[in-house]
Parts: structure tokens; C-alpha cells; sequence
């Protein structure tokens, strides 16, 4: 009895959620201020082993701090419906952020091809600049990227259906496909005929594809983690919101990349 009264002690008295106090924040927000420190020491060339510190410091902290979200949304039903409701109103808020993020290089790209300099001969491409097919290396990741957006949502599918080997199987070759455009994009700059130091193009064109680089290595660090978590059997039909977080950050990954093929690759190479 005194057993059941715990356990009732423990599930929401209210639709909605007050978090328990958590050293997490705090210690993310220091090992990223010691990240950030020994990155300008790197620059500075100066002792960066600072740097080290920082990165355990966030993996640790990162890592306990969704452990705790985890298990308050799983296993302690700490996540009603109106909550879950303010964490989908947040995660669009945190992609709107996101699409602004792209918004600002896609801007300085478009306004120095439409109104080129003279510093680089007032045409577009730049003056003695090769620039890259868009129908090779380009075209083949834009393909890789449709069929992981494919394969995912055939996952997001079977987990509402209650088939969890399909969606094991579906989430696993998204992370696949996602692993072999990181593969390809790192092959295309190894052979790509300028660098981010060529003009305004190069550095938007680097800043612009790396930046959707670095968007496609963490989404697929959550699709990892969600693949670790459907093993776990911690999804089921009407309770994968996490899941449906990554999806979302994927897709949204997936429609970038055609933004940053049709801009930089198709529409850039012939102004």
C-alpha cells in the first residue's frame, strides 16, 4: 500500500509540468564558454587544451540532461498533452530560428551574384572562378537526401501502426543514407577547384554547405539516438514525440538541401 501511495506521489497533480532543479543548464553553458575559449586559443595559436575539458564537460552534460527528459517524459508521465503541445510550439520557434540562420547566407549570396563588385570583375561566377556541376556530386546527394526523407517517414508510419521492425529498419537505413551524403559532401570539397578564401563565392558557397553539413551530422545524431531508444522500446503508437522531433529537424534538413542546390549549385552557376 505504502508502495502504491509513492508511486501516486510521483504523477502529475496538473497538466502541466515544473521541472525539478537541474545542474544541467549551468554545466552546459560552462563547457560551451570553454569551448568557444580554447576554439579562439586554437586561432590566437595558444594553448587549446581547454577545449578537451569543454567537449567531455558538454557530452556529459548534454547526455544526462536528456536522460532526465527521458525518463520524466516515459517514465513518469510527466508530459501531458498540454505540455507536449508547448514543447511542439517551441521545436517550430526553434526551426523558424534555424530557417533564419540559412536565410542570412542565402541572402549575401544572392545580393553579391544580382549586384557583383568590382573586386571580382562585376560578373557572376567571380572572374577565374571554376565552379561545380550541379548535376554530378550535387545531384547524387540531393537524391540521397530525398530517399532518407523517404525512408524516414516510412518509419514515422510504421511506428504509428505499431509495427516497430519496419520502423527499426526504415530509421536505420536513414541514418545510412545520412552518413553517405556526409561521405559524398566530404569528397566533393576534397576535389572542389577553389576554397573558402575565393572571393565572396567561395565563402558563401563553404559557409552555406558546411553549414547544412554540420545540420545533417547532428540530425543525424538524433536519429541515432532515437534508433537507441526504439530498441529500448520507449515508442509506442500514441507516445514518440521525441521521435517525431527528429523527424521534423530532418525534413527540414532535406528541403535546405534543395534550397541549397537550386540557389548555390544550379541558379549560381549560370547568373
Amino acid at each position: 500500500m505504502m508502495t502504491l501511495l509513492k508511486l501516486n506521489s510521483k504523477s502529475p497533480r496538473s497538466p502541466w509540468h515544473l521541472v525539478d532543479p537541474s545542474p544541467w543548464p549551468f554545466t552546459t553553458s560552462v563547457s560551451l564558454l570553454c569551448v568557444v575559449l580554447g576554439l579562439t586559443s586554437w586561432m590566437n595559436g595558444r594553448d587549446w587544451t581547454i577545449i578537451i575539458y569543454g567537449a567531455l564537460l558538454l557530452g556529459i552534460s548534454v547526455t544526462s540532461w536528456f536522460r532526465d527528459i527521458v525518463i520524466e517524459a516515459t517514465f513518469q508521465g510527466m508530459h501531458t498533452k498540454p505540455v507536449q503541445n508547448g514543447l511542439k510550439l517551441g521545436f517550430k520557434l526553434f526551426l523558424l530560428s534555424e530557417l533564419m540562420l540559412f536565410f542570412s547566407f542565402f541572402w549575401a549570396f544572392m545580393h553579391s551574384a544580382l549586384s557583383p563588385s568590382v573586386e571580382i570583375g562585376c560578373c557572376w561566377p567571380p572572374a577565374g572562378l571554376t565552379t561545380l556541376s550541379p548535376w554530378q556530386d550535387a545531384a547524387v546527394n540531393t537524391c540521397i537526401l530525398l530517399t532518407s526523407g523517404a525512408s524516414v517517414t516510412w518509419s514515422h508510419k510504421a511506428v504509428k501502426a505499431g509495427i516497430y521492425r519496419d520502423s527499426f529498419i526504415g530509421l536505420l537505413q536513414t541514418i545510412g543514407w545520412g552518413c553517405l551524403f556526409t561521405y559524398c559532401q566530404y569528397q566533393e570539397y576534397k576535389v572542389c577547384p577553389f576554397t573558402i578564401a575565393d572571393s565572396v563565392y567561395g565563402s558563401c558557397f563553404f559557409m552555406l554547405t558546411g553549414l547544412h553539413g554540420l545540420h545533417v551530422i547532428g540530425g543525424s545524431g538524433f536519429l541515432v539516438a532515437s534508433l537507441f531508444r526504439m530498441g529500448r522500446r520507449h515508442f509506442s503508437t500514441g507516445h514518440h514525440l521525441g521521435y517525431v522531433f527528429s523527424i521534423w529537424y530532418w525534413h527540414f534538413v532535406d528541403i535546405m538541401w534543395l534550397f541549397v542546390w537550386g540557389i548555390i549549385y544550379i541558379w549560381g552557376s549560370w547568373v
